[in-house]
């Protein structure tokens, strides 16, 4: 298949790319700063040349956006929603205008859009969905407007001929440099990786072998359309779940924090604290009841799969000869 990821050189699309490259799909990566071959520029804002990828594409996946690994300042909040709108915008039109539009646009969103709560998981039929919460902070409910405006520009897309499904996605799990994972490992490593505010918040992820099955999944199944909320069964409580990555490492204490240590943490990562104490208790309903199986569905196995990955990874890499000057880092989001 001929598949098109706008936006394709974040964590995300890096997964996707290799996966799917790999398993001798024809993919081509839409990037504002194009390197390498098959990569084609757009700016993610105004239609362009770059639409003819998508004109006889099988497959689009959009994964365009601001990434989120930032502090959250007014004009940071503003980057990631038009970003993430104008983007859906343009693809939809460049789906619309194509002489052969392609049978599916699956598009990226976020477990955020569920309201932060404790009680009871989120699927996509019963789940509720955030923004009125009360006891949080007040720009938790943009961050939610954000995922709803993302998901409503697909739907408001004019493309009769082509499927459409929200990709509501926890976090991907993989052991790639920078990503989510490595990150919490380093902090686990550290002896900081204990429970933040209580510990009592709920983490959603996703193993990326998981997630790429996914996707795979929805792309053959013409039957499934609309939100679909890609995330391991059993979400933990924080605190547990980092107990269990530090039992992956072999960790055995993790200092706690309190929710101002937490923001000096964010602060000094350039990030928000909204990513460590919003509850998101995501489980994935649409997958399940489709038949869809997960190979990591328990977070101690998946742990232990990608500590044992990022070991071989890192010791592979210092095996390696150095990488030539053409090579990029690639950035997370």
């Amino acid at each position: 298949m001929k598949i098109v990821i706008p936006g394709g050189t974040g964590q995300v699309g890096t997964i996707l790319d290799r996966a799917l490259t790999a398993a001798g799909h024809d993919v081509l990566i839409l990037t504002r700063w194009p390197v390498r071959e098959r990569e084609i520029h757009w700016d993610g804002e105004t239609p362009g040349p770059w639409a003819e990828a998508v004109d006889g594409s099988d497959v689009v996946i959009n994964l365009a956006g601001r990434s989120v690994s930032c502090r959250y300042t007014a004009d940071n909040l503003r980057a990631m929603m038009d970003s993430r709108v104008n983007s859906t915008r343009v693809v939809g039109e460049a789906i619309h205008a194509a002489a052969r539009p392609p049978r599916v646009w699956l598009q990226m969103s976020t477990a955020t859009i569920y309201a932060h709560r404790h009680d009871a998981p989120n699927d996509e039929a019963t789940g509720v969905l955030g923004g009125a919460e009360p006891g949080v902070p007040g720009y938790w409910a943009y961050s939610v407007e954000i995922a709803r405006a993302w998901e409503r520009a697909q739907e408001e897309a004019a493309t009769p001929h082509t499927r459409k499904v929200a990709l509501r996605s926890a976090m991907v799990m993989s052991p790639d440099r920078g990503g989510v994972f490595d990150i919490l490992s380093r902090l686990a490593r550290l002896g900081l990786g204990g429970p933040v505010a209580g510990g009592r918040q709920y983490v959603s992820w996703i193993h990326e072998r998981d997630f790429v099955r996914a996707v795979e999944f929805l792309i053959d199944r013409d039957d499934i359309a609309g939100p679909v909320n890609l995330a391991a069964p059993v979400p933990l409580p924080q605190g547990a779940f980092m107990r269990e990555l530090r039992a992956a490492w072999g960790v055995p204490v993790g200092l706690p924090a309190t929710t101002w240590m937490a923001g000096l943490g964010a602060f000094a990562l350039r990030s928000d604290t909204e990513l460590l104490l919003k509850s998101r208790r995501v489980v994935p309903g649409r997958l399940s009841a489709a038949g869809f199986s997960f190979d990591h569905g328990q977070w101690p196995d998946a742990g232990r799969d990608l500590v044992r990955r990022w070991r071989e990874e890192r010791r592979h890499r210092r095996a390696a000869p150095p990488h030539g000057a053409g090579d990029r880092p690639r950035s997370v989001g």
